[in-house]
């Protein structure tokens, strides 16, 4: 069974809010490798306009395997791991620590 780790970017089949269907996009787990069956996974978007507080534009998403401009979602998500689809790349370091901070923030963590 694959295994994921931070800062990988993934596709994942995500369900619509109302479970009527689902689409494939991309996100970011944000746990540790572990023998859980679920990830930790934060959103990506293309729509990069109007974000909210810890939100941000990837600085090098072409780097990281995305084909648009992206936006990292505020929003810590828990899947199966077998929702992954296929592993597309990795954030770069200021990206990554760049989403640290984000989840810190977000989380009010020290």
């Amino acid at each position: 069974m694959p295994s994921y780790s931070k800062p990988e970017v993934v596709l994942v089949l995500y369900p619509f809010s109302d479970l009527t269907s689902a689409k494939v996009r991309p996100a970011i787990v944000v746990n540790a490798a572990h023998v859980s069956q679920d990830l930790f996974v934060v959103a990506l978007t293309s729509k990069t306009r109007g974000l909210l507080a810890g939100e941000f534009v990837l600085t090098d998403w072409k780097a990281t395997g995305l084909n648009v401009e992206t936006a990292v979602k505020r929003g810590i998500y828990t899947i199966k791991e077998t929702l992954v689809k296929k592993r597309i790349g990795k954030l770069e370091d200021a990206d990554a620590a760049q989403l640290e901070k984000s989840l810190r923030d977000w989380l009010e963590l020290p």
